[in-house]
């Protein structure tokens, strides 16, 4: 007899959940206490708060466009269907928590959190600025951190090696 095993799904959208509810509480904080161009240092020359909007894909990419409306919904979809994509998988796979659907939970979060900022604002708010020496990493956020950590925990998984399933024997009558 084959037991199912327990849902793990609830738990996966509670992770989901609670980075969105980050993600937005964050850049309210921000778009109320700090105006757009401004910063606050957090460790000098290094770590620095600020207040951004990016109209483009990652890293700014079209943002100087010269159709941003276009733009703007071709992200809004290609968003859409990324989610729906993500969200699908995470029903398939949501009985057990696995490193790739503790990433999927946390992709499908930043997705929802970026989608959110692009259909109310028309941007997303970016706000946590790095320098490393004198390079500039560009400005992201809690939704751009759940996104690129989901995304090498699928990394990472895909280079582990694999443990044996076990196996099945099949009856013959």
């Amino acid at each position: 007899m084959k037991f199912a095993a327990p849902n793990r799904l609830p738990w996966l959208l509670l992770i989901s959940a609670l980075v969105f509810v980050t993600d937005r509480m964050t850049k309210t904080w921000i778009s109320a206490h700090i105006p757009i161009g401004g910063a606050i240092a957090v460790v000098p020359r290094f770590l620095r708060i600020t207040h951004w909007t990016n109209e483009g894909a990652a890293f700014s990419l079209f943002a100087d466009s010269a159709s941003p409306h276009t733009v703007r919904w071709a992200l809004i979809g290609f968003t859409c269907l990324a989610a729906v994509a993500v969200f699908a998988a995470m029903v398939r796979l949501g009985s057990r928590f696995t490193v790739t659907t503790v990433a999927l939970a946390l992709i499908f979060a930043g997705a929802l959190g970026n989608l959110h900022d692009r259909i109310a604002y028309g941007s997303v708010i970016d706000f946590i600025e790095v320098h490393i020496f004198t390079y500039h990493w560009p400005d992201f956020n809690v939704a751009d951190s759940a996104i690129v950590t989901g995304a090498c925990l699928l990394l990472l998984d895909s280079l582990l090696p694999k443990k044996p399933s076990a196996p099945t024997t099949e009856l013959s009558s």
